[in-house]
């Protein structure tokens, strides 16, 4: 009797673990441009251990493209997580205000991933059963940015640290294109994900800002793997070389 409800609590942890998501989002891409040949690159790092970078050029007063990566292993006794991200993207920007401060930002682009889960099950410290899962997927992604570099001061030790802030609104679809549980294909999910996005930004020099990001992440469709179970804390640093010139 004591084996069957090992084996009843055993099927429900594995339950639980297959409702949480196999697509972990990276952080977005929100560079600020306002003028032909700036450059603005980024690195973060999630509560979860999840790596982004990200890179956006100006090619015209217009007109800029994007390249984000992600990747993430986590290794557990229970749990193995690992995940792979990359994307690019292109798309319009526009400075405005009166000392062109406040920037919008809408960009498009498409990505691809993969994402290796492993769960185990073990019994007086004798491994009973493992369970793989293999999804590698597609992305296509719409993002709106509004930042102003319009700054407050933040005091510290007697320094004051610009502060900046920004928002944006991200819907991705994401598609799986391959779907494996211990070598054997599943039927493949699909979702459509809105994820809000709110970051702040303290500036440490002129090209060098620190920033903080949080968003939410909600998924339009009912799905037991594909589901918007992660969202995003960072923290970061971010560089902007060139663009238009701020008033101090």
């Amino acid at each position: 009797m004591l084996k069957i409800y090992r084996s009843i609590a055993f099927s429900g942890l594995i339950f639980l673990y297959s409702c949480s998501s196999v697509y972990m989002p990276n952080v977005p891409n929100t560079p600020m441009l306002s003028s032909k040949g700036e450059f603005s690159g980024g690195a973060h790092i999630s509560l979860k251990g999840n790596g982004n970078f990200n890179g956006a050029y100006a090619l015209s007063n217009h007109f800029g493209v994007l390249l984000s990566g992600a990747y993430m292993k986590s290794e557990k006794t229970s749990k193995d997580f690992e995940h792979k991200l990359i994307e690019a993207g292109a798309g319009y920007f526009d400075a405005f205000g009166p000392d062109n401060n406040r920037i919008i930002e809408v960009y498009a682009g498409i990505g691809s991933g993969n994402t290796l889960r492993t769960y185990r099950n073990y019994e007086n410290d004798v491994l009973l059963s493992t369970e793989l899962q293999k999804v590698e997927y597609s992305k296509t992604f719409l993002q709106v940015n509004y930042s102003s570099k319009k700054k407050s001061n933040f005091h510290l030790f007697g320094n004051n640290y610009p502060l900046n802030y920004g928002t944006a609104l991200r819907i991705s679809h994401v598609g799986m294109d391959v779907f494996l549980i211990n070598g054997t294909a599943q039927a493949k999910e699909d979702n459509i994900f809105l994820e809000p996005i709110f970051f702040t930004r303290m500036r440490l020099s002129d090209a060098v800002q620190l920033q903080y990001t949080s968003s939410g992440n909600f998924g339009l469709k009912n799905r037991k793997y594909m589901t918007a179970g992660n969202s995003i804390f960072s923290i970061g640093a971010v560089i902007n070389v060139g663009g238009v010139k701020k008033k101090q």
